[in-house]
């Protein structure tokens, strides 16, 4: 794939380079066109009149009948302006032509001085005539074999009388071998210039390129199993950031990965080790090996056993339920002041065991939020039963409600005790995840119950945090709108 987004890359700007030398040598050559036109058509006009002043300043006589040969009071000193006139364009002929239409002079493209003899056709000489200056662009039969631009002027005498006409002529406008020689100069220019860009372009799109294969040779690994290569980012381009967050993607899959295979070890342990328990009282008791007076304390293990086993999969069930869409949120009104109270009352057992310092506040007696009435109980439950679970023996545990700004309430739970390493505070309410992989403290849990909690914030786009510090305090925090 890359290969060829690399040859799309070269390919692209080779031809972003061709049609832009392409268009400028279309330009350069339209503007040296038009200005050899116009300096051209400019000097025809100059030598035409020039070579009419000249020659009505020596013009003397004409022959009285025919006006078939103008006289002039020097012959060679015309011969020599016909001459010098016409060496000003190596292409540019000179014609002298009496009203009749005879070329009685003429100096040729090559140079040549000829008497003349042709003549020029009626139709241009009856323009002439009426002194009409003509600058066309035509055949002149009889003199030329294909066409010519010429121009007009007529000579005068010194009393004002008309004795012939001078026509500058030249068979091409353009300076063909300046464009050719201007052509071949871009197109060698070009070609260096294409080869300098196709050196730098080759480089800079591999530079792209290499981050881009590197990318995908990491991710045909990943694929593979293997979680722990990274793409080296170099630069702080668009390319870097993608690199970065591609190594973003990559410790969030492998924090995945191992919180699910923690997960999976957790929830064996946690299925296998009541289940053991109980068939193993169970077939104690069925074998006699257990006293009957001792039936009712085991049984009362098997039941405690199978309400965690029950909880277990509730909250399987539940993440099951959230993941795919299905559980549905009624947001209805409730008093989340009393909710706060009956959750404290239902661990009294706990709190006394563990001989805790309880702190209730509530802003007001009676505070209406609005939410999941079983959602939220879900959540401030489990908080309350971790905050008790981890408080230390005497500690303090404060329930908080308080009014906050636009309109919302927040609910607070502290407690006193391990808290929460600072590394595993970003990842607390992350699936699968489980701060105590010890098991030492939390032996019920499987660390299923900050995911869900934060799922249901999320569902009710309202905020959930928690600020602790190890060994200290631990206190989480989470929003609702007041009804």
């Amino acid at each position: 794939m890359f290969k060829s987004v690399f040859a799309k890359y070269i390919t692209t700007f080779m031809v972003i380079i061709f049609i832009s030398f392409a268009v400028l040598v279309s330009i350069i050559t339209g503007m040296v066109n038009s200005y050899a036109v116009a300096s051209k058509e400019r000097m025809l006009s100059n030598t035409a009149h020039g070579a009419a002043e000249f020659l009505g300043a020596r013009a003397e006589t004409l022959s009285a009948n025919a006006m078939d040969q103008i006289v002039f009071a020097s012959q060679a000193d015309v011969d020599r302006m016909l001459a010098a006139f016409g060496n000003l364009d190596e292409d540019m002929s000179i014609l002298l032509v009496n009203e009749d239409g005879k070329v009685v002079r003429m100096i040729s493209a090559d140079g040549e001085i000829a008497a003349g003899g042709a003549r020029i056709p009626l139709s241009i000489m009856n323009e002439v005539n009426n002194l009409v200056e003509l600058s066309e662009f035509q055949t002149l039969e009889g003199v030329f074999d294909r066409p010519h631009l010429f121009y007009t002027a007529p000579v005068f005498t010194e009393n004002g009388y008309v004795c012939g006409t001078v026509f500058a002529c030249s068979p091409s406008v353009t300076q063909d071998a300046l464009l050719d020689v201007m052509i071949k100069t871009i197109l060698i220019s070009s070609l260096w210039v294409m080869l300098a860009a196709l050196i730098f372009v080759y480089i800079i799109t591999e530079r792209v390129i290499a981050p881009l294969r590197n990318m995908s040779r990491m991710a045909g690994e990943f694929a593979a199993g293997n979680y722990d290569v990274r793409v080296p980012v170099k630069g702080k381009d668009e390319v870097a950031a993608l690199a970065v967050a591609f190594n973003d993607m990559a410790d969030s899959i492998s924090r995945l990965e191992v919180m699910r295979n923690t997960f999976v070890a957790n929830v064996s342990h946690d299925l296998r080790t009541p289940m053991t328990t109980i068939s193993g009282f169970i077939d104690n008791i069925l074998s006699g090996a257990i006293p009957p007076e001792k039936h009712k304390h085991y049984l009362e293990v098997c039941r405690a056993e199978v309400s965690r086993l029950a909880r277990l999969v509730a909250s399987l069930l539940d993440i099951s339920r959230i993941q795919a869409g299905d559980r549905k949120f009624e947001f209805k009104p409730f008093d989340i002041c009393e909710m706060a109270r009956r959750i404290l009352f239902s661990f009294e057992a706990k709190i006394d065991s563990k001989r805790l310092e309880v702190e209730f506040f509530c802003d007001e007696e009676r505070m209406i939020a609005v939410g999941d009435h079983d959602a939220i109980y879900q959540i401030l439950y489990n908080i309350c039963d971790n905050a008790v679970k981890f408080s230390r023996e005497g500690g303090v545990l404060r329930v908080r409600v308080t009014g906050v700004k636009d309109n919302h309430v927040q609910l607070s739970v502290y407690n006193e005790g391990e808290g929460i390493a600072a590394d595993d505070l970003p990842f607390v309410f992350e699936r699968f995840y489980k701060g105590d992989k010890s098991r030492g403290l939390d032996k019920s849990g499987v660390g299923l119950g900050l995911f869900i909690s934060k799922t249901i914030m999320d569902a009710h786009h309202e905020k959930i945090w928690v600020t602790s510090e190890q060994g200290k305090f631990c206190e989480f925090n989470f929003t609702l709108p007041l009804a």
